[in-house]
């Protein structure tokens, strides 16, 4: 009988392979038909539906008893694992359904069931029951911000980023296989585990996640209170008006809140419950000071770490520990964070936001071009990844301090990929497979949307050429966008918020920028792309560069 191993050691590359080449060994002494695999990192192959996947410090110590371990039980794993999951990204659009896909697929090829519940900024969609976690073996969150791990007490939990998961969720499910930990619970229970977390960046995009319902819901109610009462909608004379009301809602309902949310989920993200509540006052007297998003980011952090660590310096008798998430960590953390805000950090920060506000409003001619050529190469240099949110995250905080081109320019760039795609494979049929082309039109309609990742697809299948065109037509159009001094007032949506009157200045203009940079990212793509070979199943990515 052959029996199919999995060693799952990601960042233990050498003992890994040290624990594969032993094992191998002992199986050939032994007599054993055995097939080793390893998983070193997030974008491993599939893993065999039968593997049995072993630690690899078993396998170090003892090759010999593990061997023994898979012949006395060889259909251990034969039993179809129970799995439920939880995908997320920032937006809630494009990379939380990519993931679910990934996980589903894996799912399906290693033969085990699962139930998967996706969030966004609008909430969970199809939310997994009481019973559904009760009766799940291991809980795989695959998410981009924090998500709220409260009701898996008790539960075997594993926690990634969504790439893993959208690259190979074959792979990500036998790693959370082998590697998930036991979640606590319990009223002491106050923040997740710190190894399963992904640093700053992780924190600020949950941050970014919740804002957003506020900047869309503001942006468009002062959108919509300029097309009904005109410039002066917000003036004195117009008060009692529909006008004037809905731009109250937006600008000191909608905005007002945008810095709190923002600094109060980072805290969120770090701390956990207990640092809301210091979050989004920091936030409030960021807001007060001038300091604007680049204050409400500080605030958050200093927030959440430092509740983080107050959890973790103030310990309590049991009877007591209820008091300190309700009571003594949100008391401290204000006090922590509003201190260092007023007398420290809030005044030189709002110094900083000052000048990158008017630097940003002054923007004029080759200084303006190049903010747009450098915010637009990033939205389409990874399409979702880091370097795309991090764009998005800056254009949409200066939404708060009521600087509006860059918001423009980031998403004329992140819709320009999939557009330039979809053109292409209409322009250069000849240098796109059947399948590709059938999905130009799902593509072409994300692109509209402004959901960038609908271009991973392509760029995934030839990395080397399509990148470069996915870039060049992104940051024309972002060049041009900032060129025209064209004005968004609302971060998401793609053509279909644009003919709402006052989300948008200079339209002829942004739809100029768009259009050219559709126009150059098909031109080059087809360029780039040689013409399929007679055999139309050979894949163009497999030919050779052109020079």
């Amino acid at each position: 009988m052959k029996h199919h191993v999995l060693i799952a050691a990601p960042g233990r590359d050498v003992e890994a392979v040290l624990a594969a080449e032993a094992l191998r060994k002992a199986a050939r002494e032994a007599g054993l038909d055995v097939e080793v695999q390893l998983a070193l990192d997030d974008a491993a192959p599939l893993a065999h539906p039968s593997a049995r996947v072993v630690p690899v410090d078993a396998v170090l110590a003892d090759p010999a008893a593990v061997l023994a371990n898979l012949a006395a039980a060889p259909a251990a794993d034969a039993t179809p694992t129970r799995i439920v999951a939880i995908t997320s990204c920032p937006t809630g659009i494009a990379h939380t359904f990519m993931a679910a896909e990934g996980l589903q697929q894996g799912a399906a090829e290693l033969g085990h069931a699962i139930r998967i519940e996706t969030q966004g900024s609008v909430g969970a969609g199809t939310p997994l029951t009481a019973q559904e976690i009760a009766e799940a073996d291991v809980v795989i969150i695959a998410a981009d911000r924090e998500v709220d791990r409260a009701r898996f007490a008790g539960k075997r939990v594993f926690a990634s980023n969504t790439k893993p998961a959208i690259t190979g969720g074959a792979a990500l499910i036998t790693r959370a296989l082998a590697e998930a930990s036991v979640q606590a619970g319990g009223e002491e229970t106050t923040a997740p585990a710190k190894a399963e977390r992904t640093g700053p960046y992780k924190h600020l995009m949950t941050g970014v996640s919740f804002m957003l319902p506020f900047v869309v819901a503001g942006g468009l109610l002062i959108a919509l209170a300029f097309a009904l009462g005109g410039i002066h909608a917000n003036d004195d004379a117009a008060a009692g008006t529909l006008a004037h009301t809905l731009f109250e809602i937006g600008a000191k309902g909608g905005f007002a809140l945008i810095v709190p949310a923002l600094a109060g989920y980072i805290a969120y993200s770090i701390a956990d419950r207990p640092g809301i509540a210091p979050g989004m006052i920091g936030g409030m007297i960021a807001a007060s000071q001038g300091a604007g998003f680049l204050g409400g980011i500080v605030a958050g952090f200093i927030a959440g770490y430092g509740v983080d660590a107050l959890n973790r310096a103030i310990r309590l008798p049991r009877n007591l520990a209820g008091l300190k998430p309700m009571l003594i960590l949100p008391l401290l953390g204000t006090l922590l964070t509003g201190l260092l805000m007023v007398y420290a950090v809030g005044t030189p920060v709002a110094a900083v936001l000052s000048f990158l506000t008017e630097w940003l409003r002054g923007m004029q001619g080759t200084s303006a071009i190049a903010l747009g050529l450098i915010l637009g190469a990033m939205m389409a240099f990874d399409m979702g990844g880091p370097v795309n949110k991090a764009s998005y995250a800056f254009s949409v905080g200066l939404i708060a301090s009521q600087v509006y081109t860059p918001m423009a320019a980031t998403m004329a760039a992140g819709m320009t990929p999939p557009l330039g795609i979809a053109l292409a494979t209409v322009l250069f049929r000849n240098r796109f497979s059947a399948e590709e082309r059938d999905g130009a039109g799902a593509t072409a309609v994300l692109g509209l949307a402004f959901i960038t990742e609908g271009a991973i697809p392509f760029a995934a299948r030839d990395p080397l050429r399509m990148i470069p065109a996915f870039v060049a037509g992104s940051a024309l159009a972002g060049a041009i966008s900032m060129a025209m001094g064209v004005e968004l007032r609302v971060p998401h949506g793609g053509v279909f918020v644009l003919p709402i009157p006052g989300a948008v200045t200079h339209l002829a203009a942004y739809a100029v920028a768009i259009a050219a940079g559709t126009l150059t990212t098909a031109l080059l793509a087809g360029l780039l792309r040689r013409p399929l070979a007679a055999n139309p199943a050979q894949d163009p990515a497999t030919l050779p560069a052109t020079a």
